[in-house]
């Protein structure tokens, strides 16, 4: 099975008393969902099946990776991930057939997830912070679980397109 753990692109604090579920994205992370989607589907990282936090933030990040894709995965928005704990992510991914299921939620959950499913981590700097839209594609070699899988790649926005929202040659 694969497992791809894609934290949301980066949201606008524009009205800081807006509420934390309704904030959508702003510029920069709508460019960097699209950029996401784009490498996803340049790497082959296609899923079937897309979980996805029905926060605002992150239904955007999917309404954006979604169309850079070559596949058309099934796609679950479901409250319970909504700044979920690891333990309730690892629950609603090991409920999941064989395949490939990406899921689009909240830190620190998505990022400790990442960190303890992996064998080893991977040699880069940002993996360990998860910043928004970071990006693990796991395999594993039987069930999905903590400490049993291997990370395939790993990417944050910031290596696509760089600190100004641009493509990076």
């Amino acid at each position: 099975m694969r497992l791809i753990l894609i934290r949301h692109a980066k949201s606008s604090w524009d009205d800081p008393f807006q509420d934390d579920h309704a904030r959508m994205l702003n510029k920069r992370g709508r460019d960097a969902a699209r950029a996401i989607g784009t490498w996803l589907q340049a790497k082959g990282h296609e899923p079937d099946h897309v979980l996805v936090s029905d926060a605002a933030r992150t239904v955007e990040t999917a309404e954006l990776i979604l169309p850079c894709l070559n596949s058309d995965p099934t796609v679950d928005y479901l409250p319970a991930l909504y700044h979920a704990s690891p333990d309730t992510v690892l629950d609603l991914a090991q409920q999941r057939p064989d395949g490939c299921v990406a899921i689009i939620a909240h830190n620190p959950g998505i990022g400790m997830l990442a960190r303890a499913l992996t064998v080893k981590a991977p040699d880069h700097r940002r993996f360990d912070d998860y910043p928004t839209c970071a990006t693990t594609v796991i395999d594993f070699n039987g069930p999905v679980s903590i400490g049993n899988g291997v990370v395939v790649d790993f990417i944050v926005p910031r290596d696509l397109i760089g600190a100004a929202g641009r493509e990076a040659d």
